[in-house]
This record gives C-alpha cells, structure tokens and sequence, in this order.
C-alpha cells in the first residue's frame, strides 16, 4: 500500500512500544555512550555514539540495532506481559481481550501449526489448479484480491489528492515478490547474486509444496519470467515520490477503456465496494501493460504466479520449512540477519498488526502516562511558534507565498498519545485451530474496513499509526502531524531530562514532521490538504535551487565501498531533518536553559541539545542493510541523519569549535539554507 504520509522518523512497520518504567533513570546524556577518543569536527556521530555502539553490538536477529531497536526490545517485554493477561482470558467474557488470547495462543501453537503445514491452503491451492482458461484467471484474480492476496496489483483506500475530504479508491503497481523493480533489472554483482538466490528460494517453496525439483525450478523460472516483466513496465521509487506523478483520477468507464482485459466494475463488487465512484490510477502504464500481460501470459504461468502468491505471503505463518526459507531470502540473503526472531516477537508482531488498536487501548491504559500528552502539547507549539519565525525572516521568499505558508503552519492539526475514538473488532473472527486462518481472516477484516470507506468523506479523527508504535507522521492529505504514545519517552522524549536533550530529540521529531508540510512533496499540499500549486514560480524555483545543495550534499556521501547514499530518493526526509533541526533549536533558544550557559556534566546547553539530537540515530548495522535501504528507503542512513544535517548548522560550527580543515566542516557556500 502506498500512502502519503510522512512516516518521519524511521520505517518500522510494527515497531511495539513501550513503558515508562525506566524514566526516572534518564537524565539526557551518557557519557559512556560517547567515544571521546574522537574529535566532534571529524565524525560527530561517532564522537556522540561510539561508546553506546561498542556497548550493543549487533544481534544475530538484527539487520540494524539502534536505539529504537533498543527501545523495542526493552519494551516488548512490558507488551508481552500485557498480552499474556490476554492469553489467559482466551474464551473469558471479555471479547477483544480472548481474541487477542486467541490470536496468541494458536500463533505459539508450533506443534498444531507444524501438522498442519499448508493443508488450511489447500482449498484455495485447488481452485488455482482448477483455472482452466483466461477468463477463469481474469475472475481469480478478482477472488484473490477478495482473500487479500494481492498478486498484480493492490488497491487501498487514500484520500484524494485534490479533494481532500474525500475518499477514493486508489490502483497501485505491484506483483513483485522482490520490493522493488531494480532488483530485476539493475545489471550488477549484487542483483545477480539476489536473483539467483531468489529463484532457489521459489523452488524451495515449491518443492516443499509438493513438485519435484525440476517442476519447481521450472516453476521459478516462469514466475520470476512475469515478475521481470512486470518490474520493466513498474514506474520508478524516485518517480513515485512526486505526488503529481501518480495521480490521474478517472471514471470506471474510462479505466475500463484504458484497461479493457478486467471488468472493473465486477472487479470492484468483488473485493466489496459496489460503488467505488472516481478511481485514481496511480501509474496508467503499468495498469495497460499488466492487461497486457494478462492476454498473453499462458494460463498456466498465472495459475503459477497465483499459487506462488499464496506460498509466499502465507510461508511466514504456516510450518517451520516454509518459515525458515522464506527467512532465508529475506531476512539473510537482503538484510543480512542471521537469525530469525524469537517465535514470540514473531507472534506478537502479527497481533499488533491484526487487532493494532486493540492491543493499543490496552497499552494506553497500562503505560501512557497522561502528563506527557500535555508536555508533548506545549512542545508542539513552542516549535509551530518557532518555525513561524523562521518563515518570517527567510530571505529568499516572498511575501506572498511566505503569508500562505503560516496559514498552512497555523492550519497543522495535531494528535497525540491516541486516537479518540477506538476501532471496532466485534466482528473479527478469531479460531482455536489454525494460526494462519486467523492470520487470513484478520487480513481480511483490516482490508474490508480499509475499503469501506471508499467514496465517502474522510474521517479526520482516524489514525494511520497504532498508539503503541514508536514513530510519528505527517499526513499531507490532513495536514497533520501525529505522535503515538510509544515515541513518548527516552531517548526522545523524557519528563525528567533538560530542555536541551529534550528539544535535540523530541524537538527535532516535531520539528521534523512539521517540515515534511514543507518538504518536495509537501510543500505541493495547501493548507486545506489538496494538492495545489501555491507558491509563486519564482519561489518555488529557488526552493529547487536550495535543495539542490542538499541534493548534491548527500550523493557525496559512501555508504559502503563504492556505494554512494541517493540524494534525490532520500529529498524529502533530509529537508526535514535539517529543517527540524534548525527549528527545534530556535525553539530551544527561547527556553531558560537555552538562554543560560549552565554547563551538565561538562557540556553546554547547545552541545546537549547536538548531543541529545545525534543520540537518537545511534545504530549499528549490517553491510547487505545498508545496501538495501539505499535502494529502496527514502531515509538516510544513521550516521548521514547526524552528520549531515549539523554540517549546515552555523550554531553546531560554534558549538564545538568546527574550524576549516576538520572533516565536518563544509564552506559556508557549500551549506544549504532552506528552512
């Protein structure tokens, strides 16, 4: 699913959270998570964090181990015991807490889940191999989308771009089983050896579903065939981030002239929206070449593909073969991991998925205390007041367009800790027997609410996060910013450390997300949320030219050998970094510490503030990690969001004494001004 908010922080799908348990132990800056070995002006992240990196290697579960692992490991455990009162309420009068129960019982179930390997499959297994001619792919196509199972292509609920208070259905490319189309179609040592391993892992899930090794790697090849096929006509990670380039809002009628091999409208009644009004077809090729391929692909590559689509989506909930191949291709041979989580991680992953704000009702009432919300508050608009300013006094924009950007800013809606108003899960299906039926059904269910609110008013109460998660978005179609309670607490966000670790950390994070509202792509979002052009050319043509500098500044970095970060893919997220930044230490700058120059534990207020910034992207990570984020993660690395960012700041220059010469410093007409 591809969705416009600005998930700022970092990309943790289920990133469970957190307890405030260890607060009274935090007191900012530690100076054993430091290696003073270094000089801040020749690598500040490795002076601010080299001693937390020394003191947590990475684990054999991990492709990356940084302090929001830390923070999730630490507090999986508080979720656990939480969960675990549920588990043992399984079948009681409570009905939301015995589904959760449930949900965990049969998910630690091996011995039942190891029996059954893939016979809850079955059924759907034999109505592919009973496709006997095109017409029958055509409406299996339908039926697996009904199952969400989404081979092809996906379809979400997204407000539209244009009309903010409105939802429409959207198309999105898809049908890849490798996340992004240069891995098909980039021509180096690296690729070749992950299509390589990708076709043995296809016919190893084919030859554990019953072919023999021929008909499997057959099979693989066939499959992997198609997806190439279907990568080339896939519009790129880059194109993508420009909101303009995937929006094209069109009639039934017309999608049904441009892409004639699906009945659309049987299409729709069959995944449940009977009437699903204007369609925004994201990328129009790719939608005429996968009709294409529909007409020419024999039938039995797509029964193939369809019974490849249900192995793989399904091998991380069914036996343990099944599990640890689909482990071996993506968690060792793309991220690096050696070993897989433990099973109750796993478990609890999937139920923060499936009942998400059941579980985070639960966490709410257990852990989040309700002073942070009002501190996180006053926060906020110290930093909305702060990067006001700032637009105030910009040189380089005009007034007119500067007058309609602190509408914008004074518009930004703000939510925090939780939602209002919890969802509804009565009508959720949770079994005793089989793990992967309830993990279907809960796809299913979360899919159907998804989709019932296409073509009706957006509610703008709603959450795209669950409380327990530890992250914060920007949603430009709401022009909102949102803090779940799980990021409420150390390292970003503590009621008992200084103003200046505060602001570095949580600071930053809001001023973050209220950047992404000015970002390459959010800056194409109005006040109201509609994609509008209201800058004057000539602003927006020197915004171009500003971020242009950033642009440059990162593509110099090396992530690892020969590799070089991508400037362009990473835009948006380093304009808010550096933007945050900047705006949390004006913010910062208006509060007693910032005005003092008290010294803590040696360091000044302005070097706790860099300090408590730097801290929160302490990580280690592994060499295939870093390889696959700069393809295909829109966020820059931990040490480039640390050094990169402050390489720009004037107050971090002087904050510990970068001269010339130092390899942190960068010539003042080298450094890019934006925000």
């Amino acid at each position: 699913m591809r969705s416009f908010c600005h998930f700022g922080l970092i990309l943790l799908l289920i990133s469970l959270v957190t307890s405030c348990m260890k607060e009274n132990k935090y007191t900012g800056i530690d100076k054993t998570d430091m290696d003073l070995s270094v000089q801040p002006g020749t690598d500040f992240y490795q002076f601010a964090n080299g001693g937390w990196m020394q003191k947590n290697p990475l684990k054999p579960e991990y492709s990356r181990y940084g302090t929001f692992d830390k923070l999730q490991e630490e507090n999986l455990e508080a979720l656990r015991k939480l969960t675990e009162k549920m588990a043992k309420t399984a079948g009681s009068d409570d009905p939301v807490a015995g589904k959760i129960g449930l949900f965990l019982k049969t998910g630690m179930d091996t011995a039942a889940i190891n029996q059954a390997g893939i016979k809850p499959l079955e059924p759907l297994l034999k109505q592919i191999e009973g496709i006997k001619s095109r017409g029958e792919v055509k409406e299996f196509l339908i039926s697996m989308h009904a199952h969400s199972i989404s081979p092809l292509f996906n379809v979400f609920a997204e407000a539209d771009s244009k009309n903010s208070r409105w939802m429409l259905a959207w198309l999105w490319q898809g049908g890849l089983g490798m996340p992004d189309r240069d891995y098909y179609l980039e021509d180096n040592a690296r690729m070749k050896e992950i299509r390589e391993k990708y076709l043995d892992y296809i016919t190893t899930i084919f030859t554990l579903s019953g072919k023999n090794e021929k008909e499997a790697r057959e099979a693989a090849r066939l499959i992997f065939d198609l997806e190439t096929q279907l990568a080339k006509a896939s519009m790129s990670r880059l194109a993508m981030r420009d909101p303009d380039n995937v929006y094209h809002k069109m009639s039934l009628t017309q999608l049904q002239k441009e892409v004639p091999q699906i009945s659309w409208k049987r299409y729709f009644e069959g995944i449940g929206v009977t009437d699903p009004g204007e369609v925004n077809v994201a990328q129009p090729d790719f939608f005429k070449a996968a009709g294409e391929l529909l007409n020419k692909v024999p039938v039995e590559t797509w029964k193939l593909y369809f019974c490849w689509n249900v192995l793989n989506e399904s091998a991380p909930y069914v036996s343990e073969p099944f599990e640890q191949a689909h482990f071996a291709f993506y968690g060792k041979t793309m991220s690096g991991k050696e070993e897989m989580q433990p099973r109750w991680k796993r478990v609890l992953n999937t139920a923060s998925y499936a009942l998400g704000e059941a579980i985070g009702e639960a966490y709410v009432k257990e852990y989040f205390p309700p002073e942070a919300k009002q501190r996180m508050l006053t926060l906020v608009e110290n930093l909305r007041k702060a990067l006001g300013e700032r637009i105030q006094n910009l040189t380089w924009m005009s007034d007119t367009t500067k007058q309609k950007a602190l509408e914008k800013l004074a518009a930004m809606k703000v939510k925090i800790g939780y939602p209002d108003k919890w969802r509804d899960y009565s009508e959720l299906k949770v079994g005793e027997s089989s793990y992967i039926e309830n993990v279907i059904e809960a796809e299913r269910f979360n899919r159907a609410y998804m989709l019932s609110k296409v073509n009706k008013p957006v509610d703008p109460m709603e959450w795209h996060m669950t409380p327990q998660t530890v992250n914060a978005y920007y949603n430009p179609s709401n022009n909102e910013i949102v803090f779940p309670a799980g990021i409420l607490q150390p390292p970003f966000f503590s009621m008992t450390a200084d103003d200046a670790v505060n602001y570095g950390a949580i600071g930053m994070v809001i001023g973050h997300e209220m950047t992404h509202g000015f970002d390459d792509e959010g800056r194409k979002f109005d006040k109201d949320g509609n994609l509008s052009e209201w800058w004057t050319p000539e602003d927006a043509k020197r915004f171009n030219e500003r971020t242009e500098i950033l642009v440059k500044q990162y593509d110099q970095y090396v992530v690892l050998d020969s590799t070089h970060a991508n400037g362009k893919l990473t835009l948006g997220e380093n304009i808010a970094d550096l933007g945050g930044l900047n705006v949390a230490y004006t913010a910062f700058k208006m509060t007693e510490e910032g005005k003092s120059n008290t010294r803590i534990d040696g360091f000044t207020p302005d070097q706790r503030f860099f300090l408590g910034y730097a801290h929160v992207w302490a990580q280690n990570i592994r060499d295939q990690e870093i390889l696959r984020r700069t393809k295909e993660d829109v966020h820059s690395l931990g040490r480039f969001r640390v050094n990169g960012p402050l390489r720009n700041m004037p107050e971090f220059y002087k904050s510990f004494d970068i001269k010339p010469g130092d390899p942190m410093y960068l010539p003042e007409e080298e450094r890019a001004v934006i925000w």
